[in-house]
């Protein structure tokens, strides 16, 4: 291929990857507003007051709702939330056509739980160093599962996940 021929495809690739690059901030954008939405009217409905704040993390939309009292919403081990999530991801499929991967926070639940994970994992590793033997985590869900597998990592050991939900684990391995 001619420098000239090359040059203009470098030309062509750059743009469409700016262009999926807006293409997918602007998706970002668009569910967020959609999931804002669907959750105003959920607080209006249960007469809550609370804060939306939205936002984008690791490629995906990120919602938070901060004040008022709104423990309940969460649960106990965040199962509430959970269940808020996933509707509120329909509802912005349902919107966009397109599915969702958003994460919804709320009264930090979600910031408290990764920070407490990573402390676990961070432990784990340790004791797996030490010993040099496998170690297997209680079930977890999705979102717990990969803040344990990405502290892991971090610290050069691998780890992977076995079983099926609910049942699905991570076991972290020796080097």
């Amino acid at each position: 291929m001619s420098p000239k021929k090359s040059e203009a495809v470098t030309e062509v690739v750059e743009v469409v990857e700016k262009k999926s690059e807006k293409t997918l901030a602007a998706r970002l954008e668009e569910e967020g507003d959609v999931a804002a939405d669907y959750l105003e009217g959920l607080l209006d409905i249960a007469d809550l007051d609370g804060d939306i704040e939205i936002g984008m993390e690791n490629d995906r939309a990120t919602l938070s709702i901060e004040g008022g009292e709104l423990n309940h919403l969460v649960g106990r081990e965040g199962e509430v939330l959970d269940s808020i999530q996933e509707l509120t991801r329909l509802a912005v499929q349902t919107a966009t056509g397109e599915r969702s991967r958003l994460m919804l926070d709320i009264d930090g639940f979600r910031v408290n739980k990764k920070e407490t994970l990573a402390e676990l994992a961070l432990k784990i590793a340790e004791e797996v160093k030490a010993s040099g033997e496998s170690v297997k985590l209680a079930p977890m869900n999705a979102f717990e599962r990969k803040v344990i597998h990405d502290t892991i990592q971090k610290t050069g050991l691998s780890s992977e996940s076995e079983g099926e939900d609910p049942d699905r684990c991570v076991v972290v391995l020796p080097a």
